[in-house]
């Protein structure tokens, strides 16, 4: 059976404040602190679901599934674009003497 750590409610609330506070993602924090991606997840979501207030933002429209598909396709013609460009400068690359 493995051990289980107890952390204090202090040491969650202010992994959690680290968390929601800053730009980073629960990944980079846990990394930081020393504990499980999984566990300060579950905090995180413990605290937004009991501070919804905190984290309602301006509702946002709708985009147009129109508009939707033009971005991916948009998307797809700039991922081919790059794939070119690579293979062209690898083939460039490979001539240089």
């Amino acid at each position: 059976m493995t051990d289980r750590k107890k952390y204090s409610r202090e040491f969650r609330d202010d992994a959690v404040g680290l968390v929601v506070s800053s730009v980073r993602p629960v990944a980079q924090v846990c990394v930081d602190i020393g504990v499980n991606e999984g566990t300060l997840g579950n905090w995180v979501r413990k605290y937004q679901a009991e501070n919804p207030e905190r984290f309602s933002g301006p509702e946002r429209e709708a985009v147009p599934w129109e508009e939707h598909q033009r971005t991916l396709a948009e998307v797809a013609k700039l991922k081919a674009e790059i794939e070119f460009l690579g293979k062209v400068s690898a083939f460039f690359a490979a001539k240089q003497p």
